[in-house]
């Protein structure tokens, strides 16, 4: 059988032994069933004092907690769309929904890559070359950490030193590598050396300023909404007399930091628990031990809802549109609208 260099996981990622492969797969599965596990226990044991917060959640609260965990996976999938056009493969906001909203359910799935290589086959069926929605695919992941961080970095001080003010000047290096990771030529530099470390062809042509520029302010907002909902659960369950700034800062700030952290934990599914347990120890500063515990439950079921249930749509169009393998293609390159 011939090698196919299209092939989703041959056009971005390094081929890795089967062996080592599915011993990694395993040690991936048995610590998410132990973080699993250990959520479930700590859960339980503490359900009677989680339980009595949750009625002091508002009917506004939960409106806008809704409204902004839905509306995350929609900013975060315009900006892989607009950078998949700064490639040269724009796609209707229909079309990049059936691709990219199913395939973000890999992230939730033991190993790093599952996402890709859905998202991949299926814009493969809309006229997109794989290695381009592998490279974009690769990237989004990049810049959701690195404007997470960015988000996220005024809590730094919180977590180190508990805001004494010693950590400022890490906050300001964070802010410049930062920035200078996203700077074009320096992401180009390492998209072309990572496609010729691997034996792919480069690239039709580069990222520009403005395809970078548009994922990464798309992706803030994405994060921001993210952090809507502890925001407000937090603004109902924090202890009376904290100022709406500071909670700001442990909520929103708070939140992308202890994301951020969990997106490099790779051995766990979706940072599922790592950034819980960070979310939680940066909550204690303005609430209750059970209220911080009340507030990481609802927001990471709100995530997880929003990301299944528009799944669900792009999946209804998707197939639909027949970008499942096997059937046949839609029409045009970028799918109908």
């Amino acid at each position: 059988m011939t090698h196919d260099p299209s092939s989703p996981t041959a056009s971005v990622t390094p081929t890795v032994p089967a062996g080592r492969r599915s011993v990694l797969d395993v040690v991936r599965g048995v610590l998410l069933v132990i973080v699993v596990v250990a959520v479930t226990v700590a859960l339980v044991r503490n359900w009677s004092d989680v339980s009595s917060h949750l009625g002091a959640v508002s009917g506004r609260a939960w409106v806008l907690a809704v409204a902004g965990a839905m509306a995350a996976p929609l900013l975060t999938l315009m900006g892989w769309r607009a950078l998949l056009a700064d490639l040269g493969s724009p796609l209707s906001v229909p079309s990049a929904a059936g691709v990219f909203m199913v395939g973000q359910l890999g992230k939730y799935l033991p190993g790093s890559v599952w996402s890709v290589v859905v998202q991949t086959e299926m814009a493969k069926r809309l006229g997109v070359p794989r290695r381009r929605t592998g490279v974009v695919g690769l990237i989004a992941m990049v810049m959701a950490l690195l404007t997470a961080a960015a988000v996220g970095l005024p809590a730094l001080p919180l977590l180190l030193d508990r805001g004494n003010g010693t950590s400022l000047v890490l906050v300001g290096v964070a802010l410049v590598v930062l920035v200078v990771a996203m700077w074009p030529p320096l992401l180009n530099r390492a998209v072309e050396l990572a496609l010729r470390l691997l034996r792919r062809e480069p690239l039709e042509r580069p990222l520009s300023a403005r395809g970078i520029s548009a994922m990464g302010a798309w992706f803030v907002g994405a994060w921001i909404a993210t952090a809507l909902p502890v925001w407000v659960f937090a603004g109902d369950l924090a202890t009376p007399g904290r100022s709406a700034g500071e909670l700001a800062i442990v909520t929103m700030s708070g939140f992308c930091l202890a994301a951020a952290v969990g997106m490099v934990s790779f051995l766990v599914p979706a940072g599922l628990g790592v950034r819980e347990a960070l979310l939680a120890l940066l909550l204690v500063a303005v609430m209750p031990v059970a209220a911080a515990t009340a507030v990481v439950v609802l927001s990471r079921f709100l995530t997880v809802l929003a990301d299944v249930g528009w799944a669900a749509l792009g999946w209804l169009w998707a197939r639909a549109h027949h970008l499942w393998p096997g059937r046949a293609p839609s029409a045009g390159p970028g799918g109908s609208s």
